[in-house]
């Protein structure tokens, strides 16, 4: 039988804000996170801004010695996720700890540790290489770390779909949890790739803006946009099984109604030009949530400020919706915050349960002209208005889609 499930806890590290209320608050108030790159020197490079993550302190959020063996896309997972659980309420004292699991994925992993080692390897020899390299490194590491700080011994996964990360890691806990497999489950995504192979290495891709005017940078669905700028963080989110909620008396955010994936099976970067795989994911999504197309009013958009996703994410929305295409209000949250890549559609999910809880849609900050097949309306302007429905899309390199169906 499948069952109800809701949302009951967020965590949130972002370039605009470390947790949620600062996050959300920054959302509101339109607040952008780019700047010129403080990781490394960029001068060098083409692309020379970034929206990393300002003041986060480790010893904050766990000891100095597990901050220690942690590169900082975990730190900002077990942050994230220690916010979480603490807003839930989740007591894992009173939880049979095998019913509540850890879906936590990564895109990428560590490139830190990667740059740092191999420097290591090439000037003083194999023998000298760290033996935390590995452990440090590898992408499953975000749920690992979460898992074992906070006692989560249920179901364990490390979803990696690049972009979609964060939202296949929160709709494969929603379905665990539809089916029986966990009471509950703390999923999202973490990432922290702001290094100079990352920066390179999206820079040769062209995928990357090269603007050096932060409030001109990201900016998606417009005619001047030129690529996306590199975010990093967390978002974590406590989904759980209605009845299991109501019980305890946690409060609840939203529902999530449906999930939704496909396959473009076209090419490893570039999104199917007539939109047909990222519409299926859509239509897959609302089909799951038993929801029509003409009842949804708002989607939160991939949105990278590439041309081509701008550009065929739109074909998309009109393939899925067709004349309801036009009555749609759909905004990037990317426009703030950038691309957070594994963390990029968890974040993005916990801005549409805030919008759905308080009947607000964000602008897309620094659009100010569409042009051609780009006729929709991507919110120039922010809505006080009832959410009844959430659509978040997250399309991934290789041609991964998947969206989300939250409802009040």
């Amino acid at each position: 039988m499948s069952r109800r499930v809701v949302v009951t806890g967020m965590g949130a590290v972002t370039p605009i804000g470390i947790g949620v209320k600062e996050f959300w608050d920054g959302i509101r108030a339109e607040k952008i996170g780019f700047a010129p790159i403080q990781a490394f020197d960029a001068s060098a490079y083409r692309c020379k801004l970034a929206a990393e993550i300002k003041g986060f302190e480790a010893e904050k959020y766990m000891d100095k010695k597990a901050a220690r063996r942690m590169e900082p896309f975990c730190q900002y997972a077990v942050a994230a996720a220690g916010e979480a659980l603490a807003d839930a309420g989740l007591d894992m004292e009173k939880e049979d700890p095998y019913r509540v699991g850890c879906f936590v994925g990564s895109g990428i992993g560590s490139l830190q540790a990667m740059e740092r080692e191999y420097a290591r390897l090439t000037e003083k020899g194999p023998s000298r290489v760290s033996p935390m390299f590995v452990p440090l490194m590898i992408s499953n590491m975000a749920a690992g770390n979460v898992s074992i700080m906070f006692g989560l011994k249920g179901k364990s996964l490390n979803v990696v779909t690049a972009c979609a990360t964060g939202t296949n890691s929160i709709g494969e806990a929603f379905r665990a949890i539809q089916y029986g497999e966990l009471d509950a489950c703390v999923a999202g995504g973490s990432e922290g790739a702001v290094t100079p192979m990352g920066i390179a290495g999206f820079t040769a891709l062209t995928a990357l803006s090269d603007s050096e005017d932060p409030a001109r940078c990201s900016i998606p669905f417009d005619k001047d946009r030129s690529g996306f700028v590199m975010g990093e963080g967390a978002g974590i989110v406590v989904l759980e099984e209605l009845e299991h909620a109501t019980k305890r008396g946690a409060h609840i955010y939203a529902e999530v109604l449906g999930y939704g994936c496909s396959s473009d099976a076209f090419h490893i970067t570039s999104p199917a030009e007539d939109g047909a795989g990222a519409a299926k994911a859509m239509t897959n999504a609302m089909e799951d949530g038993g929801v029509k197309p003409e009842d949804v009013t708002y989607i939160n958009a991939h949105g990278t400020a590439t041309h081509h996703n701008d550009l065929f994410e739109t074909r998309a929305i009109k393939l899925a919706f067709k004349e309801h295409a036009g009555n749609l209000r759909i905004n990037s949250t990317k426009s703030m915050i950038g691309h957070l890549l594994g963390a990029a559609g968890a974040v993005e999910f916990i801005a549409c349960v805030k919008e759905v809880q308080e009947g607000f849609i964000h602008r897309t900050v620094g659009l100010m002209e569409s042009e051609g097949e780009m006729d929709l309306n991507y919110c120039r302007e922010s809505y006080s208005e009832k959410v009844p429905y959430a659509l978040s899309n997250s399309l991934g390199f290789g041609g991964h889609n998947a969206s989300i169906l939250i409802g009040r």
